[in-house]
């Protein structure tokens, strides 16, 4: 079964789930030729290790606590906070609280 992607102009509901994280499966919204746009979903203690994408990207914090680590120095996110990478810098992620964030890649990065 194919995962189902908005289309251009389709309505997303991105609202915070009020503490209904544990079980809720991360997954793309919005994909086209040049961008990416996904909800991960992080439970306290879940750790995404540090990683490299190409292009990019935005991560903005939906709800609970994150903790974002780029550049040798972490930064605790909260509901509202968002923070932009160059491609190619290392990343990762940490839920400190059962959170959400709002990812957005740039894929056609020529």
């Amino acid at each position: 079964m194919a995962i189902h992607h908005a289309s251009p102009g389709e309505l997303i509901d991105i609202r915070p789930r009020q503490g209904k994280i544990e079980g809720a499966l991360s997954k793309a919204l919005y994909k086209s030729k040049g961008l990416e746009v996904f909800r991960l979903f992080l439970v306290a203690g879940k750790v995404i290790p540090e990683h490299r994408v190409p292009g990019e990207l935005t991560v903005q914090c939906l709800e609970g606590i994150v903790e974002f680590t780029a550049a040798g120095s972490s930064r605790i996110m909260r509901q509202g906070d968002l923070i932009c990478l160059e491609g190619g810098e290392p990343h990762a992620l940490k839920g400190v609280e059962d959170g959400s964030v709002l990812v957005t890649l740039l894929l056609d990065h020529r």
